[in-house]
């Protein structure tokens, strides 16, 4: 059976407490307490820096016979870190703060220095006004001529802040930077657009010279069992020269193309059909003599010598 912990004591209906011995303590008895550092210091014996806030197992006891307004002053003895020499310091309620008594040296403290030097002269020049009522005259005087113009400042800018809030920075800023809707916004860009269109400038003919665009045109024939007539044939010739039209520079390089269509002569003879047209690239006839004439041309020829042979 596991033991039940008794959280409250019985005290019995007969109990009285100052029949309970009392132990007998010194009077100056001293404690051991944890604490750090209050200030830099260095160690007289060895010379060993001990920084503020370093933690120490110290002794505490009552400084006898001097208090503060009835506040206890304390005292506490440590050991240096390096060769274990015994270092006292008590409390200074008076200035808030911690003064060494034995064993150590505090080090420089500026801000501590400048609050002393400050506390120095304010007692000084209380003493001197409270002796010399010429000087208590010429520093009130002094101070009323400091609120003046402290009061003449202050309305200075106060006047400039009236000043400044009379302009509206929001109205300044749409003027010069208006805020434009989604449509207003596109219509700038399309004329913007079109502004810069116009203003392209293309080389004339004079300096760029011509450009020339061709057309390719084909079409389809049917079959003719007839033979071709010669305004057929003329027509025929004159669709398969490429049209060249010369176009100004002003206007970009456009080539439409179009199918072509090469129609093959056809061969006029006795008691055969002709052959049905196909559909080619443009070739060339090479003639007799070894030179080479455009297929209309040759088809001309062609006619011609046939027409004289019927003849």
């Amino acid at each position: 059976m596991s033991e039940r912990k008794v959280l409250n004591k019985y005290y019995p209906p007969d109990f009285d407490p100052s029949k309970i011995p009392r132990m007998k303590l010194a009077k100056n008895r001293q404690y051991t307490v944890r604490l750090m550092a209050p200030f830099n210091m260095r160690c007289k014996t060895c010379g060993e820096y001990i920084y503020k806030g370093k933690k120490f197992n110290a002794r505490k006891e009552d400084v006898e016979n001097e208090t503060y307004l009835g506040i206890r002053i304390y005292r506490f003895y440590i050991k240096c870190t390096r060769c274990l020499q015994e270092i006292s310091f008590k409390t200074d309620p008076q200035n808030t703060d911690y003064e060494i008594e034995a064993g150590a040296t505090r080090n420089f403290m500026a801000l501590k220095l400048a609050e002393e030097q400050a506390r120095r002269e304010e007692r000084e020049l209380r003493e001197e006004e409270a002796n010399n009522p010429m000087k208590l005259l010429e520093n009130r005087t002094q101070q009323s001529r400091n609120e003046i113009e402290m009061l003449e400042s202050l309305e200075e800018l106060r006047d400039l802040n009236r000043r400044q809030q009379t302009v509206d920075y929001t109205t300044m800023l749409e003027q010069f930077n208006p805020v434009e809707t989604e449509t207003e916004r596109l219509e700038r860009e399309e004329r913007e657009d079109e502004a810069l269109v116009k203003s392209i400038s293309f080389r004339s003919k004079a300096e760029g010279g011509t450009r020339i665009v061709a057309e390719e045109i084909i079409e389809e024939v049917k079959e003719e069992s007839e033979s071709p007539t010669p305004a057929k044939l003329s027509k025929q010739g004159a669709m398969l020269a490429p049209i060249a039209t010369k176009v100004p520079n002003t206007q970009p390089l456009v080539k439409r193309k179009t199918p072509l269509v090469l129609v093959k002569p056809k061969t006029v003879s006795t008691g055969t059909s002709a052959a049905p047209a196909t559909t080619a690239k443009p070739t060339t006839t090479t003639t007799e003599a070894g030179t080479s004439k455009p297929a209309g041309l040759s088809l001309l020829s062609a006619y011609s010598d046939s027409s004289e042979d019927s003849n």
